[in-house]
């Protein structure tokens, strides 16, 4: 199981914006080359996102699917790649003037599973860490946020 987390420097809604456009997620989810809604319905529970992964020329496709949304303090998803899935959750949790976002991943089903070891999650909290980095960006950057002072904040 690999588990990190991050204080973002927004609140619990900026974040969860964030988390709610599917057609963001290619800007932050680490190795992702394009991100889009299947459905329109993304976050709801059910819904689906479809992803592309690029290496040099070779394009790899793959979806990954609400299973549960509890907004704004749960999302879990799993990112289903052929007969492999892997259980991706965040939670959103408020702390002080800031957000604390917590990411768990585990392999569900495939060769993830029957490999899983602690060298398959230490690279998993590398590739955590840029995730979250990546996610702080999009929900701190001054362009982002709804109160156009420059913090995200939405507030004076």
């Amino acid at each position: 199981m690999a588990l990190q987390h991050r204080l973002v420097r927004a609140t619990p809604e900026r974040v969860w914006e964030v988390l709610e456009d599917g057609d963001r997620y290619a800007k932050w989810v680490v190795g992702a080359h394009r991100s889009q809604e299947a459905d329109g319905r993304w976050p709801l529970e059910g819904s689906r996102l479809n992803y592309q992964i690029k290496l040099g020329p070779l394009v790899y496709r793959g979806e990954t699917v609400v299973r549960v949304n509890e907004a704004p303090d749960r999302l879990e998803l799993e990112a289903v790649a052929g007969r492999a899935s892997a259980r991706i959750a965040f939670e959103v949790r408020p702390w002080g003037e800031d957000t604390l976002v917590v990411v768990d991943e585990h392999p569900l089903r495939g060769r993830g599973w029957s490999f899983h070891h602690a060298a398959v999650d230490a690279v998993a909290q590398v590739r955590h860490r840029l995730l979250l980095a990546r996610l702080a960006r999009q929900c701190e950057d001054g362009e982002c946020g709804r109160d156009g002072d420059g913090d995200g904040r939405g507030r004076s």
